[in-house]
């Protein structure tokens, strides 16, 4: 990175790609009255999603399937430790 990519932007270096059916008042209203952190409860929480190599995917053709695999596995390792 060099410093040319951390100066800042000002809105005369922008191109205006604002379709012309779109009227700024009422986009700035619209972009004014979100509510501030109004997913963060959702976002703290995470997820879960894990993505399969596609090879390990084809094996499992369900999320059952991977679940059972998965726990079947720890069971194997619980009994050896």
């Amino acid at each position: 990175m060099n410093n040319k990519d951390l100066s800042p932007i000002h809105p005369e270096d922008l191109d205006d790609d604002l379709l012309p059916e779109y009227d700024e008042d009422t986009l700035r209203t619209l972009l004014k009255s979100g509510i501030r952190g109004k997913y963060i409860d959702r976002y703290r929480q995470g997820t879960n999603l894990i993505k399969l190599d596609p090879d390990i995917a084809a094996a499992f053709p369900t999320e059952q399937a991977v679940n059972e695999a998965l726990r079947k596995l720890l069971d194997n390792i619980s009994l050896v430790a």
